[in-house]
């Protein structure tokens, strides 16, 4: 089990926005959160890679790659965000660096020295996403397609064990949007696990996986549900 929640509470500063969390990810999942604006989804990614404090309480449980996340020291955060690859949905690339240079950074923060094995890993990695040709461009030289390509190159740099995404598609456009989320649910035949919140409800259909609601402070599975709505009403009650 990669991520295991049982009766977790999620708090923003002192709201609770979530109750009760059972959540559960095992190896090569692919997993849609959705659920309106302000229902949590956000804020239990964050639990996830520390972003957001988890206070114990009688019978909870939340354990990330094999860390108690209502134990962990701060220290120790940064060896637990290693083994994860993190989408944001505003890439978070930097901007005074090329691509090479934005992925090199991270390599190199995270123990890589071989410069060799370096530059192998940065060829990889944007072949696999289809973006080698742009190794040597500036981020605001790229669409936001592109960016999020590279935040996706990013993330699978260090062959994660599990990719947590906040709306990794929020910005794109249908086409684009598409082409991520099956970049996305291709990671997983490596065996990494993909957790992403998420508002376009059709793709739940074009990529099926586990799906789950937050919805009045709760968040439940409700994957047989959407396997068989109409896609089109719930995405109109979805966005009201």
């Amino acid at each position: 089990m990669l991520i295991d929640y049982e009766n977790v509470d999620v708090y923003q500063e002192d709201n609770c926005v979530l109750k009760d969390v059972n959540f559960h990810v095992d190896e090569g999942e692919f997993i849609y959160i959705i659920g309106k604006v302000g229902s949590g989804k956000s804020s239990l990614l964050k639990t996830m890679y520390c972003e957001l404090d988890l206070y114990s309480k009688e019978n909870e449980k939340a354990e990330v790659l094999g860390r108690d996340l209502l134990e962990i020291k701060r220290k120790d955060i940064p060896a637990l965000r290693k083994e994860m690859g993190i989408i944001f949905q505003d890439f978070q690339l930097l901007h005074d660096r090329t691509v090479k240079k934005n992925l090199q950074f991270v390599l190199q923060a995270t123990g890589w020295k071989d410069k060799k094995e370096i530059q192998q890993r940065i060829q990889d990695v944007l072949d696999e996403v289809g973006m080698l040709d742009k190794i040597d461009r500036m981020p605001h030289e790229l669409s936001g397609g592109e960016q999020q390509r590279i935040a996706i190159a990013r993330a699978i740099l260090n062959k994660p064990k599990v990719i947590i995404a906040d709306e990794p598609t929020g910005n794109l456009d249908p086409e684009t949007a598409t082409n991520i989320i099956k970049l996305l649910k291709d990671v997983t035949t490596t065996g990494t696990s993909v957790v992403m919140t998420t508002h376009n409800i059709p793709m739940l259909d074009k990529f099926q996986g586990i799906v789950y609601r937050c919805k009045d402070g709760m968040i439940s599975d409700v994957t047989k549900e959407y396997n068989h709505l109409d896609l089109t009403e719930d995405g109109e009650e979805d966005n009201n």
